[in-house]
């Protein structure tokens, strides 16, 4: 066959598949825009038909379209037009679970209001939006389910969840008032999410946009407001990793993390790149990085953050939980790793009214035996509220070797204000600030258990009255250079631990501190230079 006649027979093809294509309209199929008529039936007839044509959109007019759960199919697109609105039911048996498994927190899931199970080239767009009512489901389940929320909440139907699908477009449409997860995408490739948004709050569990185990994704220009983690990577699975991801120019508030990897992470965490985003007025983390149950977290950028109102900017985790959550199909996994992940360009106002008391700026904790690998920050400022005393800066901190990895869960206190770091190795801070509000007598940074440490061009704060600015308890082989620290304190740097060896200290500027370096009983006179 010639190039010429294998290019018409290409175009014949695309011709016949499009002709095949059929748009079309949920109100040809009985669909009725009165808020109270259930219109489950007709709005799947609709997508049905369309998908046995070929493939094409299914209209959503303007008007208040009440539905129970839809299976979305190839080829299919759902199309809101403006003052459209898909409303979720709020009668619990509407909903049906196409994909069940157990969440973090040991909950069964999955039931949801639109679902794509194993298919092709769908999506979601348009002016209009879906609304899943949750308020008024949750309302209505707690009348004749009086079990603890913590055990009833799963039963909630998530607002959209996309299944082990290739070809995924969510663009443009408002997601509003899920009654759990507001998006959930599962194992799923070649993902673009762009120019969503977001207002999803009044009940638990509300995360914005979930990737879980997905790849070659993109997410562009969304605005989320949630009433959990704005925007969650985790994996429920270990049989597929979060994997390729480029997140950019995100506007993210939270009643939990801003930016947050994990907590349920069975497969990997790796090239993943987030920018140019803004989280503010974020009940919890900032930016939270967690590996609890196996994965190994690597090849991460996260880049040119700005953040206002944010309780406590930033947690790194590699923990031991171990947890398994698709029941029957996965088995319980060896710790994992956290290596090679890089932080810059980062300015970030922290809340006084944090859930730390006085409040920290960044927490970075492996478990004994498993350190974080090769963390980066770079270019990071970060003002906080001060407050801190000499007895908070003594703050024994918990292991929490296999408990849920939390900001809490390493409170009530952090004996450091600025950067609190424990079973590190790699560990580079670069061009760090950080700004007081008010008096902390506590270290600006304390490290315990850390290998090959580098602190390089810090500009720390005037405070009275500390014991050190920086403590190092058990490091073997630190350089610290171009520190400069105003105030009073007894030592700029404090080297504590048996085992501590290598402590480099070079071109700091400490006037008024008594003692550039004071090594304490236990630590070798040789270890220091």
């Amino acid at each position: 066959m010639t190039y010429k006649k294998s290019l018409l027979t290409v175009a014949v093809i695309l011709t016949t598949i499009l002709a095949k294509a059929t748009d079309t309209d949920i109100t040809k199929y009985g669909a009725v825009a009165d808020s109270t008529t259930l219109n489950t039936k007709a709005i799947q007839q609709a997508i049905d038909n369309c998908h046995k044509s070929g493939g094409g959109k299914v209209y959503f007019p303007a008007g208040n379209f009440l539905s129970g759960t839809i299976e979305m199919k190839d080829n299919v697109t759902l199309h809101f037009r403006k003052g459209a609105v898909l409303l979720g039911s709020t009668d619990l048996k509407d909903y049906r679970n196409l994909d069940p498994f157990t969440e973090g927190l040991g909950i069964d899931v999955g039931w949801a209001l639109v679902v794509a199970v194993d298919a092709k080239n769908v999506g979601l767009e348009g002016e209009g939006r879906i609304d899943g009512q949750g308020s008024a489901i949750k309302a209505k389940h707690i009348l004749t389910d009086t079990r603890p929320e913590g055990q009833r909440w799963g039963l909630r139907p998530f607002l959209v969840r996309i299944v082990r699908c290739n070809g995924v477009s969510v663009k443009d449409v408002t997601l509003n008032y899920a009654g759990a997860w507001t998006s959930h995408y599962f194992q799923s490739k070649n993902i673009n999410i762009e120019n969503v948004k977001i207002v999803s709050v009044g009940v638990a569990h509300n995360d914005g946009i979930g990737i879980d185990g997905c790849q070659e994704v993109r997410i562009k220009n969304c605005d989320v407001i949630s009433g959990d983690d704005a925007l969650v990577f985790k994996t429920t699975s270990s049989t597929m990793a979060c994997k390729n991801i480029v997140v950019s120019g995100l506007r993210l508030k939270s009643n939990q993390a801003g930016i947050k990897m994990g907590t349920e992470s069975m497969a990997n965490f790796e090239n993943i790149k987030i920018t140019d985003c803004h989280i503010y007025d974020t009940k919890n983390g900032g930016i939270k990085l967690l590996t609890v149950d196996g994965s190994n977290l690597r090849n991460i950028e996260i880049s040119n953050i700005t953040m206002d109102d944010v309780r406590t900017p930033m947690l790194f985790r590699l923990g031991s939980r171990l947890s398994v959550f698709r029941k029957g199909k996965d088995t319980k996994q060896q710790t994992g790793t956290f290596e090679n992940v890089v932080i810059k360009n980062v300015k970030a106002k922290a809340s006084a009214n944090a859930q730390l008391k006085p409040p920290s700026g960044i927490l970075i904790t492996g478990v004994p035996g498993h350190y974080i690998t090769n963390l980066t920050l770079e270019n990071i400022e970060i003002e906080l509220a001060g407050g801190g005393t000499i007895a908070n800066s003594r703050h024994a901190v918990p292991e929490a070797i296999d408990e849920y990895p939390e900001v809490k869960t390493f409170g009530p206190l952090i004996p450091a204000y600025g950067i609190w770091a424990r079973h590190v190795k790699g560990l580079k801070l670069k061009d760090i600030t950080f700004k007081l509000a008010s008096n902390d007598q506590r270290p600006a940074f304390i490290c315990e258990d850390g290998q090959d440490i580098v602190l390089d061009d810090w500009d720390i704060p005037s405070t009275r009255g500390a014991q050190s600015i920086i403590r190092l308890e058990s490091v073997q082989g630190a350089t610290i250079k171009d520190i400069d620290a105003a105030g009073t304190a007894d030592a700029l740097v404090k080297v504590e631990g048996a085992n501590s060896k290598d402590v480099r200290v070079s071109k700091a500027k400490a006037k008024g501190i008594k003692k550039k370096v004071e090594v304490a009983a236990d630590v070798k006179a040789i270890a220091i230079k």
